[in-house]
């Protein structure tokens, strides 16, 4: 009797014991990782110099020439850390002698992120440019310019937001002007170069600040 119940005793100590190891060498479970929501949509609105030029007999040089200043937005779209797609409109006409530019366009957006914080880009793609000439020597006729094409440019933006220690989880988001909060940006546009009867040109030189989501 004794006996048996030495045993059931042993029997249930070694029982207890491979519980007990059993749960020792459980797998550890596995630390959860947070998966963040990247945005590659950004928007910016900024400031423009505008500088046309075209064929006229009225001027010393045969060209009238003119600067004017204006307001520039954008809303563009990053698929990954080399390319984007853009969208830009613009009107200039403050402090306009003889001309007024609109433009608007979509423009593919080839990039290269030198620092964390700082990238340099290409614009190239599809333009429409109006510019609206008022100058008593013009004959009836040459006032009015609308182009359609292709227009060109570059620039490069600046990242001053500071969530660079959450950006290291996101696919891209983190490198040059796409983390999550403000930046700015400067940039030069070809917009016409000797078109139409006068040869007509326009190129811009763009400058403000843009806001990654």
């Amino acid at each position: 009797m004794k006996k048996s119940i030495a045993k059931i005793a042993l029997s249930s100590l070694l029982m207890s014991g491979i519980l007990v190891a059993g749960k020792n060498v459980a797998p550890a479970e596995a630390p959860i990782v947070p998966v963040l929501d990247v945005n590659p949509l950004y928007v910016g609105l900024g400031l423009l110099w505008s500088g046309t030029s075209r064929d006229c007999p009225c001027a010393d040089d045969n060209r009238l020439k003119e600067t004017t200043y204006g307001v520039i937005g954008r809303i563009g779209y990053d698929f990954n850390q080399y390319i984007g797609i853009e969208a830009r409109a613009f009107k200039a006409s403050i402090d306009k002698d003889f001309a007024e530019t609109t433009h608007y366009g979509i423009y593919l957006k080839p990039q290269y992120h030198i620092t964390d914080r700082f990238n340099i880009y290409g614009l190239v793609g599809y333009g429409k440019t109006k510019i609206e000439c008022d100058h008593p020597s013009l004959t009836p006729g040459t006032k009015m310019y609308d182009e359609s094409g292709l227009s060109v440019g570059f620039g490069f933006e600046y990242d001053m937001s500071d969530d660079s220690a959450v950006a290291a989880s996101r696919t891209f988001d983190g490198q040059g002007d796409q983390e999550k909060g403000w930046g700015i940006w400067v940039d030069y546009q070809n917009l016409l170069h000797n078109e139409g009867n006068s040869n007509i040109k326009a190129n811009i030189v763009t400058a403000g600040v843009t806001y990654d989501f």
